[in-house]
């Protein structure tokens, strides 16, 4: 029985460095029929000739040059130019474990469409890791080993973007690579999310994710932390907010308020609680804000939770335990 084909769309721009470590991970894989749409977006460097000289020695490496700019054009290019049955997509700096593909495939194999196979990832730098990628790590691989990364959708991106593979129909379904937003990663899970796509649970490790200083992810403005909330609320208001019940909005810092603001811009109703004593009674955008004892008092709240800190965010949630009130359905944290 022949194997199905397995696409994979890698963008690359500037990575002369780690570019033959991450194809020969690739060309290591015990999965052998994949083919490589690799996109050069403009590289200044030699990374353009490196992946050359691969695709001259294995024909299963197609080199392209990015029509557009940015990594969204890279993989509407890369898509566009693919074959394959399955997707999946790759990072030009990162390293695959060598049975990544086979696993993803298997898994893709037994559950059938309308699911999205992942596996665990690793982060790994010459200069060490920081505690804030460490702690990304744990969290992003808590939710992958039983499958629950909607769970926390809200928090950050549950579904790291060098490590899933789909069928093609479903990346289709979904839209694909064709939203011009960003985080792009960010924005694929949640179309992901809202067409139902089940993630399959994997406790494997089959990706190494490397983090240096000029990483894209770490210097395009287009992955912002306001960017994020843009993406977040957009989901939220398509997604999950229920129109029957009063929203309520809990914090009154840099995220709280621009989630506040956009809510005014778009004409989004809400009572907006914090516990700063400072800013309490105060008026905000044209909104009052309020203690948030005050929450007991508003009828049957959907609450998006907007702080940030970790002791904080277990008293909220021991506060909403006390008044019957369950995450996910009553309440969301936006961090």
């Amino acid at each position: 029985m022949a194997q199905p084909l397995v696409s994979i769309l890698t963008p690359f721009k500037n990575v002369e460095p780690y570019i033959e470590e991450c194809l020969d991970s690739i060309l290591k894989q015990t999965y052998t029929n994949w083919e490589l749409l690799i996109i050069n977006d403009h590289s200044t460097d030699e990374s353009p000739s490196i992946v050359e000289a691969y695709a001259l020695k294995d024909q299963r490496i197609k080199l392209f040059k990015n029509e557009g700019s940015g990594i969204i054009a890279a993989l509407q290019l890369a898509f566009k130019n693919s074959s394959g049955d399955f997707i999946t997509r790759m990072d030009s700096d990162d390293i695959m474990i060598e049975n990544k593909l086979e696993v993803m495939v298997g898994q893709l194999q037994e559950y059938g469409k309308k699911h999205v196979a992942l596996g665990l990832v690793k982060y790994f730098s010459a200069n060490g890791i920081s505690d804030g990628y460490a702690k990304y790590e744990a969290w992003l691989n808590r939710l992958t080993k039983v499958g629950s990364n909607y769970a926390e959708i809200y928090k950050e991106c549950v579904i790291a973007s060098p490590c899933w593979m789909l069928h093609r129909e479903d990346l289709i379904a979904c839209d694909a690579f064709n939203p011009n937003r960003y985080p792009e990663d960010y924005d694929l899970t949640f179309r992901f999310y809202e067409h139902n796509f089940k993630c399959i649970p994997n406790n494997q490790l089959l990706h190494y994710w490397r983090d240096y200083s000029t990483r894209t992810s770490r210097t395009h403005e287009h992955y912002a932390q306001n960017y994020f909330l843009d993406i977040k609320l957009r989901y939220f208001l398509k997604l999950d907010y229920d129109h029957s019940r009063p929203l309520t909005i809990w914090g009154a810092g840099f995220k709280g308020k621009t989630i506040a603001k956009s809510l005014v811009d778009k004409g989004v109703p809400f009572y907006w609680i914090c516990d700063n004593e400072k800013k309490i009674g105060k008026s905000i955008y044209g909104v009052k804000l309020l203690p948030f004892e005050d929450l007991k008092m508003i009828n049957n709240p959907q609450t998006i939770v907007t702080v940030a800190n970790e002791d904080e965010q277990k008293s909220i949630v021991w506060y909403f335990e006390s008044l019957n009130m369950y995450a996910v359905k009553d309440y969301i944290f936006f961090c």
